[in-house]
């Protein structure tokens, strides 16, 4: 085998994987040259990571795109970045509890509660940053905004009751957990690849009843997330089916009552 054919294959991945590295192209290594120059930059790394990748790439020739493309006028989007990430993530890795202070949704604020972050999550759904935290004073999971955080600080915490509280967490997120199964309808087989990229950001597992040539596609999802998925089953339309999964059968009934209600005779 020529090989440079299927340089990316799957046993070279898992041997720089094993060994913790990472291969890049040239054109991998310029696009990352060009987006350092932009301001942006600067508050997505701290200055000594920023230096060393410039340092790194000094030698690759930047592509410069500004001169040759021309952006069309667009509707306001939300920045997929936030500044608080990077504190936030450090936080996290470092096991530290906090002190957060935040804007609640009626108005008003809440000052200085203590709790331990869990993780960062993107709804794709809302297009927003949000913090999982764990609030020790209400013994209760809870899930932040970013844009709504006043501020972050690191806060006192001991060390012997970390492990006790992230398998606390951890249980309270099993009891968040939901399964739905939908089925493929066996007319739309040929678009299985298409119908599992929607459910793609979901833990997922297919099976195929050789018998009756239909697959059934198990999702396990938070119950916080099942308008988004709801959203994903309403764009495949005709494609599938939920066979499982009361919640979702009755938010579909109900929406495709209100459908018929607006446009049926």
């Amino acid at each position: 085998m020529n090989p440079f054919e299927k340089i990316f294959n799957f046993q070279i991945i898992s041997r720089l994987d094993e060994v913790g590295s990472l291969a890049l192209t040239s054109q991998e290594r310029s696009w990352l040259k060009t987006m350092l120059m932009h301001p942006a930059s600067e508050a997505a790394f701290t200055l000594d990571t920023l230096s060393k990748l410039n340092a790194i790439l000094e030698a690759e020739a930047s592509t410069e795109v500004r001169q040759i493309i021309m952006e069309k006028a667009k509707s306001k989007e939300r920045q997929v970045y936030h500044p608080m990430l990077r504190t936030l993530r450090r936080i996290i890795m470092q096991n530290q509890a906090i002190l957060i202070t935040f804007h609640i949704k009626h108005g008003g604020q809440r000052t200085d509660q203590a709790g331990f972050p869990h993780k960062l999550e993107y709804n794709m759904y809302k297009r927003e940053w949000y913090l999982q935290w764990y609030s020790t004073r209400q013994r209760s999971l809870m899930s932040t905004k970013l844009k709504n955080i006043i501020s972050v600080e690191v806060a006192p915490f001991p060390a012997k009751r970390i492990n006790d509280l992230k398998a606390r967490i951890m249980r309270l997120l099993e009891d968040q957990k939901e399964c739905a199964c939908i089925q493929v309808i066996p007319t739309f087989n040929a678009e299985l690849s298409r119908i599992l990229y929607a459910f793609s950001c979901f833990d997922k597992s297919v099976s195929f009843d050789e018998n009756s040539g239909i697959y059934r596609i198990k999702v396990i999802y938070m119950r916080d997330d099942s308008e988004f998925l709801l959203s994903k089953i309403r764009f495949l339309g005709l494609r599938v089916k939920i066979v499982e999964g009361e919640h979702l059968k009755r938010r579909m009934l109900k929406s495709a009552a209100m459908a018929i209600d607006r446009y049926g005779e």
